[in-house]
């Protein structure tokens, strides 16, 4: 059985609900990018990250392909293609006693995806800051 903090994420990603994103993260949040070399605190900047991820990762071949869940963490791993590259990376997630987001680390591979990551993130995040 899938945990709620697992099934509202899953809803989330549906439907881009940025409202409900942030009802699900907790206030002390801490977002590990895979292109930034500090962890992100607070909800704040994690939701920037996310949204921007959302739209970067808003292919219809995005799939998550694993789950491994454990009672107050999970790890997602997912495949989706690029402009013709094959990105693979994992969703790391720890939860609260209440179900919200504490921790959020993002890994992916290979290299090529990583540079087309970090490009469209930063263009994303730049155009997020001058709105």
């Amino acid at each position: 059985m899938t945990h709620p903090t697992l099934a509202a994420w899953h809803q989330i990603l549906k439907t881009r609900d940025l409202k409900a994103l942030s009802a699900l993260l907790a206030d002390e949040v801490v977002f590990h990018s895979p292109v930034v070399h500090t962890p992100q605190a607070g909800k704040a900047v994690a939701l920037q990250y996310l949204g921007a991820a959302f739209q970067v990762f808003g292919d219809p071949s995005f799939r998550y392909v694993r789950e491994v869940e454990g009672p107050n963490d999970a790890v997602l791993e997912f495949q989706l293609d690029i402009g013709g590259i094959s990105v693979n990376g994992v969703d790391m997630i720890r939860w609260n006693a209440d179900g919200r987001i504490t921790d959020f680390k993002v890994m992916i591979r290979p290299l090529k995806a990583i540079q087309l990551i970090h490009q469209s993130m930063g263009a994303m995040l730049q155009s997020q800051q001058q709105q």
